[in-house]
């Protein structure tokens, strides 16, 4: 049986995949990458908001359109995640 997702699993999925497109996504891509449904991606895009790991700003020529982008601190986070990660590997947990 396949091993559920913890939040921080889904929190570094999520800021891998903007990583992973040049540090900026659009939702929908966003959506579809991080395996989530659209109203659990809206409470974690609001959380990593609110964390300033992730940014959003408007584009297209009419304004109607976003993309969310990867911060600095976002890219941090992810560092530290991918050393943790491997520190607990290393120790095989």
């Amino acid at each position: 049986m396949a091993k559920r997702r913890t939040r921080i699993d889904i929190i570094s999925d999520i800021l891998m995949a903007i990583q992973q497109k040049g540090g900026r996504i659009k939702p929908t891509h966003l959506l579809y990458k991080a395996n989530l449904s659209y109203q659990l991606l809206s409470e974690y895009l609001a959380e990593l908001r609110d964390k300033e790991l992730v940014d959003e700003e408007v584009v297209g020529k009419k304004q109607d359109k976003k993309e969310i982008l990867l911060t600095d601190k976002g890219y941090d986070f992810l560092d530290k995640y991918h050393q943790m990660k491997q520190f607990q590997e290393s120790f095989g947990l």
